[in-house]
């Protein structure tokens, strides 16, 4: 069984840094492919940027240069650093699972709030 658990959200003021981090268990996790999207209130989840288990980690254009993704396998956790942080970037964060490499994540946390204020 699948497993995966966020954490690291909070209150944070513009121009803040925070790190989410994104535990991952069960046997198919360890060597999944693992992803950060994100949610506002009231708008669609968006996908943020992903990490293969060797570290190739690719994003999308509006994070480039702004959030970096690591992974430490010995500890089965993904982390999203995220710097210069902006009011837009509040959001429930979610970290999931693709371990049929595919591009599908078919597990998924509960989310971790980021509030940034101005």
């Amino acid at each position: 069984q699948v497993r995966v658990v966020e954490s690291g959200g909070g209150l944070v003021q513009a121009g803040d840094s925070l790190r989410l981090s994104c535990a991952a268990s069960g046997r198919t996790a360890l060597t999944a492919d693992i992803g950060w999207f994100r949610q506002a209130e009231g708008k669609e989840r968006k996908a943020l940027a992903h990490i293969t288990l060797r570290g190739s980690s690719g994003g999308v254009e509006s994070v480039k240069g702004r959030f970096a993704l690591s992974r430490d396998n010995e500890k089965n956790t993904v982390y999203l650093q995220m710097d210069s942080l902006k009011p837009e970037h509040t959001a429930v964060y979610y970290c999931a699972v693709d371990d049929n490499y595919d591009g599908t994540y078919d597990y998924w946390g509960q989310g971790t709030q980021v509030i940034v204020s101005s």
